[in-house]
């Protein structure tokens, strides 16, 4: 279950990709397949929520690990390698970042 609190050790990750209408559909797909059959299986692993904007340009993925090296392992695993390899090439661009929640305002 996603968590967004200040007090917690959970390591968030934020992965926004830049996609064009004609590929946005593509990129979920590819993405839920990732997220379902790698992803969730690595160690680590908390949740995660795919998020699109309107005009579908825009994805975003927030997902949560237990640490960071849980979700740099996971990216060194060949299947999902072989996967990111296949989404940086249907989409413009994309970044993982890591945050930490700073405030929470309920």
């Amino acid at each position: 279950m996603l968590t967004i609190s200040n007090d917690t050790s959970i390591q968030t990750v934020i992965t926004t990709f830049e996609v064009t209408p004609a590929t946005c559909q593509d990129i979920l797909e590819e993405l839920s397949a990732a997220c379902q059959e790698v992803i969730s299986q690595q160690p680590g692993y908390i949740a995660s929520a795919l998020h699109i904007n309107d005009a579908r340009t825009r994805i975003a993925n927030y997902s949560q690990w237990r640490s960071r090296d849980d979700f740099h392992a996971m990216l060194r695993v060949e299947e999902m390698r072989t996967r990111n390899r296949r989404i940086n090439e249907l989409c413009k661009s994309f970044a993982p970042v890591m945050y930490e929640v700073s405030t929470c305002v309920v």
